[in-house]
């Protein structure tokens, strides 16, 4: 079953920006960690960005920090990633990720184990 789909992934110059998007279909994300995860090819998957949706607490990767923006819409069940400064170095198959329950703990949040649904993946591709 397909629980969350992403969307916003293209191509962009250095420089630029995207807005990635990670709706929930069948699930809710109230009294969840939601994380955004990035894999490029031959390299190991790596955290970006995290929200915790009951309370708005965030963390991000040093990578990102001062160039992405994570955000919720209540309303609306999504979760925004802003990214903005785009480097040839942020090109990578993005993926949004949920957590059964709320966790608390500010590594364990930046582990891929953590998170039990996935979305598909958008591509984010930053010509240099």
């Amino acid at each position: 079953q397909v629980h969350m789909v992403e969307s916003g992934g293209g191509l962009v110059q250095a420089g630029g920006s995207l807005r990635l998007s990670c709706a929930a279909t069948r699930i809710t994300f109230s009294r969840r960690n939601i994380g955004w995860f990035r894999q490029a090819p031959g390299k190991e998957r790596e955290f970006v960005a995290r929200i915790t949706w009951s309370t708005g607490s965030t963390n991000y990767a040093d990578s990102v920090k001062g160039r992405f923006t994570i955000s919720k819409d209540n309303a609306k069940n999504t979760v925004y990633l802003q990214m903005n400064s785009l480097k040839p170095e942020d090109t990578a198959v993005y993926s949004c990720a949920a957590t059964v329950g709320s966790l608390s703990s500010v590594a364990a949040l930046t582990y891929s184990r953590s998170y039990n649904y996935w979305g598909q993946g958008t591509q984010v591709t930053v010509s240099s």
